[in-house]
């Protein structure tokens, strides 16, 4: 059973977020994860590190760093309303 997930909308989104922070995953030590924490410093939500580079794709040093905020800003589900 395939569940779909709702994103929230990306200025709703972007209230929420207070940082998001490359780390090692405690899991797999040889993974890197991004961290997204809320205003208030809860977690809300990760990504895979490598996935998120994936997805992005080829982008100017100096535009990576958006690109992955904006990246991960329009992919905040839902759920972490509830948390």
């Amino acid at each position: 059973m395939s569940e779909d997930i709702k994103f929230l909308p990306y200025a709703e989104a972007a209230k929420l977020v207070g940082a998001i922070q490359e780390e090692e995953d405690i899991e797999h030590p040889d993974r890197r994860i991004l961290t997204v924490y809320s205003v208030d410093d809860k977690e809300l939500c990760w990504f895979d590190f490598n996935e998120v580079m994936q997805d992005v794709g080829e982008v100017e040093a100096g535009e990576r760093k958006a690109a992955v905020q904006n990246y991960v800003l329009n992919r905040i589900p839902e759920w972490v309303l509830e948390l």
